[in-house]
């Protein structure tokens, strides 16, 4: 096996810490060919589908990736920013600004990259970043609240696979969830406050996430009770009585039963029950995407008015909202503990890197 290509190597050096923010991915444009590409990536993942692997190859090159190409193009095609998909957009923007927040704190500057678990730039993209930056200590951060086998796992499997071709590998920490940090929670209230304080309250507030096969909560995925824990913790924050909130499961994929009510559904069943006003918040997504986009603003925003409900409003992730990035940079720095030298231990642990420095160059060794 060829290992990758290490940077070269000097004595004395302080450690560098690398943060590497990683999220699902997105096609390269909004066709067939490049989401063809893209979903030939996504489904094929033993983590995303749990089919037996011969049987799905069947079903996946058969049948979905001659027909779902052209049809999801169009979704994308709907939501599509000049700057390219707006997933992509907000998580390079999340990891600029957070690296220029965390920069502004400490020195040396914390390195800040990201990469996609399909499509590009990929995880081991990031990864070779912070390497050639010279990071010794690396902060894996899922940009998933809630904890899933198909998200955050399946994320996990791909840094170790591109770990298993470094030959000087880094230390590492992973930042399994956080879909109850108070800083999370208070930023998606907040966001949900702003929005209320412009435009009043809605009858009813519903919270969708992204919903998984129901065997997967039966085979011991903690994803539906995650998402329950954040839900109520955000109502709690807003002050609201269960009655006022209702949370939902979207993006149903195949014919077997998912995490319930879905979405749509209840779009449907709320609208016709006449309800006069639906906000609607995506608490499983940090960035806005297809799902939050399309999904949720047009295609369910369409159910629920056709089925005779009244105003419809979804309030966009949290995106580069301040109070987030602050957020996120304090989740940051709660995984580095340790790895972070206090005021006081600077010169002592400049001191130990001059003493290594010296010492490496007394025994010959090349600067």
């Amino acid at each position: 096996m060829l290992f990758l290509p290490e940077p070269t190597f000097k004595h004395g050096e302080r450690p560098k810490i690398g943060v590497l923010l990683i999220n699902l991915g997105t096609p390269e444009s909004p066709t067939a060919p490049a989401v063809r590409k893209y979903l030939r990536e996504f489904l094929w993942d033993p983590r995303v589908v749990e089919i037996p692997r011969a049987l799905w190859w069947m079903i996946l090159h058969g049948v979905i990736l001659r027909t779902r190409p052209k049809q999801s193009a169009l979704k994308y095609a709907k939501i599509w920013t000049k700057d390219g998909s707006p997933l992509k957009v907000h998580t390079q923007k999340q990891a600029r600004l957070i690296k220029g927040f965390m920069g502004e704190k400490l020195q040396p500057p914390i390195q800040v990259e990201y990469g996609m678990r399909y499509g590009a730039p990929s995880i081991e993209d990031g990864l070779t970043k912070l390497k050639q930056a010279g990071c010794t200590r690396i902060l894996a951060l899922p940009l998933y609240p809630q904890y899933a086998a198909s998200t955050t796992a399946t994320a996990f499997d791909a840094l170790s696979s591109a770990l298993a071709k470094v030959r000087h590998q880094p230390e590492l920490r992973w930042v399994k969830h956080f879909h109850d940090h108070p800083l999370y929670i208070q930023a998606i209230a907040t966001t949900v406050q702003e929005y209320w304080a412009s435009n009043g309250r809605p009858s009813k507030l519903l919270m969708s996430f992204h919903g998984l096969p129901k065997i997967s909560l039966e085979r011991g995925d903690p994803y539906h009770c995650e998402c329950q824990k954040t839900a109520r913790l955000i109502g709690e924050a807003l002050g609201l009585r269960p009655e006022h909130y209702l949370v939902t499961f979207q993006s149903r994929f195949g014919k077997a039963e998912w995490l319930k009510p879905y979405t749509i559904e209840t779009m449907q069943k709320l609208g016709k029950e006449k309800v006069k006003r639906l906000d609607v918040i995506c608490p499983g997504f940090v960035s806005d995407c297809l799902e939050t986009l399309e999904e949720i603003a047009i295609e369910n925003k369409a159910a629920f008015l056709q089925a005779g409900g009244g105003e419809f409003n979804y309030i966009p992730c949290l995106n580069e909202r301040p109070q987030w990035i602050q957020a996120l940079t304090q989740i940051v720095r709660e995984n580095l503990v340790g790895w972070l030298p206090g005021e006081s231990d600077t010169a002592t642990l400049q001191a130990q890197v001059d003493a290594s420095k010296a010492r490496a160059t007394a025994i010959g060794a090349k600067q």
